[in-house]
């Protein structure tokens, strides 16, 4: 498993935010890609998107706070499946600042908060 990934260098980024040298390796771990953003504006440096929550799993959800803990819980438990792509971002992350890109717009219930927490061991 490695090192520990120190929390500093996991960030949180909404797509629509500009990016800043600050970011790091921008990653974008959202199944689809954010409306009205070129890929020039989103300057990103990998696209994840089979780390995202499966499509059943987002549209039941619909960002509906009152479902956050079961999605949390089942999203958690898809992750399970994608143990290459996390190592790969707890690498990228020991290495430096990684910051995980996404589209939503509430800044606390969505899946790269999640994912976050997953990748540092919560």
């Amino acid at each position: 498993m490695g090192a520990k990934v120190p929390a500093a260098n996991i960030k949180l980024k909404r797509a629509y935010d500009p990016p800043s040298p600050e970011d790091g390796t921008r990653v974008l771990v959202d199944r689809l890609w954010p409306r009205g953003i070129s890929k020039q504006k989103a300057a990103l440096d990998q696209w994840m998107k089979e780390i995202a929550p499966s499509t059943d799993l987002r549209k039941w959800f619909s960002h509906d706070p009152k479902r956050w803990t079961e999605f949390r819980r089942r999203y958690a438990e898809e992750l399970r499946d994608h143990s290459d792509l996390l190592g790969e971002l707890r690498a990228l992350a020991r290495q430096g600042t990684v910051t995980l890109v996404y589209a939503a717009h509430d800044e606390t219930h969505n899946d790269a908060v999640i994912l976050r927490d997953v990748l540092l061991g919560r």
